[in-house]
């Protein structure tokens, strides 16, 4: 039997299926929907090629402070990352093989490819979906350090309160007291990473009404999370966009089956309701 090959959404399917989650394959495939050449072989070797420069200057009784202080001016000063400060919302941004390549991305793209070094010379680390933008955590003999990925530079727990406080602002006076800033710096898993890519991806084909690239994307978001039903509501509103009723009717009927005493529900079903009317074909004598 000829082999068929799987599409970047049938691949990135089998990278997310199970619980250990590949971070750098899996954020690497997102930008085949933009180019579906990507060669994410290639980028696998180029981090390891990298990532040896690294490993072969550090000492073998080096401390985790030592490593630390390496890898920073090994990713920040040597190799010149950092944050894509006149183009932010370039989608581009998200797609690795491109940061890799030109230096510059957004915090998570730059902690996705930090923590791969990180963890290739035995750095305990983690990413933190901290509100607004990504932080890396990294747990050392004494305690642990927060790091900005843009600039490598440590955050004080003031500096992070100081970061909150728009949001803490939003949710009003009561919730300052409820919300710890310990409760937004829990490590982020390989698939809440995963997921915070492509919401920054959502929202710049959003803004952008690039209905069809944001149908991609929630294809793979709904292979993350199926059951969040408003991603299936999202993706039916884009699929309307493009005109391909029975796709959006389905999908908003999905989120309406689940959504419960939603404040959007009626406004969907009249939705659904025009999607689903027969169109009128022209007079008949």
């Amino acid at each position: 039997m000829k082999w068929k090959t799987p599409t970047p959404l049938e691949y990135f399917a089998t990278l997310v299926q199970g619980e250990a989650i590949p971070l750098l394959e899996a954020v690497g495939s997102l930008a085949q929907d933009a180019d579906p050449s990507v060669d994410l072989q290639a980028l696998a070797t180029e981090m390891d090629r990298l990532l040896l420069r690294l490993t072969q200057r550090l000492p073998a009784d080096a401390g985790a402070l030592t490593r630390l202080r390496m890898l920073h001016h090994f990713f920040y000063v040597e190799l010149g990352f950092g944050g894509n400060r006149n183009d932010y919302y370039a989608a581009e941004n998200s797609y690795l093989h491109h940061v890799l390549r030109t230096r510059l991305g957004i915090p998570v793209s730059l902690a996705v490819l930090w923590l791969e070094f990180a963890r290739g010379i035995r750095l305990r680390a983690d990413g933190v979906s901290f509100p607004g933008h990504f932080l890396v955590k990294v747990r050392l003999p004494d305690g642990h350090v927060v790091l900005d990925p843009i600039t490598g530079l440590s955050l004080s727990p003031e500096d992070l309160a100081e970061r909150l406080e728009p949001l803490r602002e939003r949710l009003g006076a009561d919730a300052q007291q409820e919300l710890p800033l310990a409760l937004y710096l829990q490590a982020a898993s390989s698939r809440e990473i995963v997921a915070r890519m492509l919401r920054n991806l959502k929202e710049i084909h959003r803004s952008q009404q690039e209905w069809a690239k944001l149908v991609a994307v929630q294809n793979r978001m709904l292979l993350l999370y199926p059951q969040q039903w408003e991603e299936w509501r999202d993706r039916g509103l884009a699929h309307a966009e493009l005109g391909h009723a029975p796709q959006a009717a389905a999908d908003l009927e999905v989120y309406l089956a689940h959504a419960g005493g939603a404040r959007d529900a009626a406004e969907i079903a009249r939705r659904v309701g025009e999607l689903r009317r027969p169109h009128d074909g022209g007079a008949k004598d």
